[in-house]
């Protein structure tokens, strides 16, 4: 009789220790699924984090790009010393040097007046009050020269 006891008692702890380690292994898993969650959330942080910064850098070069330069209108072609300036005709390649130097870009300075060229012509004169039609009459041309003189912006 004590054996049974025994041996049944025995089952019973046996049995308990089983499901004890079955419940401990249910819950180390959960754990792990748990801390690998955690995992998953702190990668998405960083990339959410990463490209924040990526949108900032984007909205900064945005705002840069739709900045109109800032020039003031030359209303008066400068004297040199001793000597008086002549307005004379600016070759293509002239004008692109003079674009530049603005502060409106030309594209290549290949002495072409091609579309890039004719659309910073047009930006300067608009910006200098004057008719903006991309082409270098007398009035655009004895202003550009002004700036022929002056280092790039």
């Amino acid at each position: 009789m004590f054996k049974k006891v025994f041996v049944f008692l025995f089952l019973v702890v046996f049995a308990a220790a089983l499901a004890g380690c079955a419940t401990s292994g249910a819950v180390k898993q959960k754990d792990m699924e748990v801390q690998g969650l955690k995992n998953q959330i702190s990668v998405l942080e960083s990339q959410i984090q990463s490209k924040d910064q990526e949108i900032s850098g984007l909205q900064d070069a945005l705002n840069k790009a739709n900045e109109q330069p800032k020039v003031e209108p030359v209303t008066e072609v400068k004297e040199k010393a001793g000597s008086e300036v002549r307005p004379h005709h600016l070759s293509n390649k002239e004008v692109q040097l003079a674009l530049r130097n603005a502060g409106f870009d030309p594209g290549k300075i290949d002495g072409h007046m091609g579309k890039q060229t004719r659309d910073a012509l047009r930006a300067f004169q608009k910006a200098h009050n004057l008719t903006a039609n991309g082409k270098a009459n007398k009035k655009t041309q004895a202003l550009l020269s002004g700036y022929l003189t002056q280092k790039t912006k």
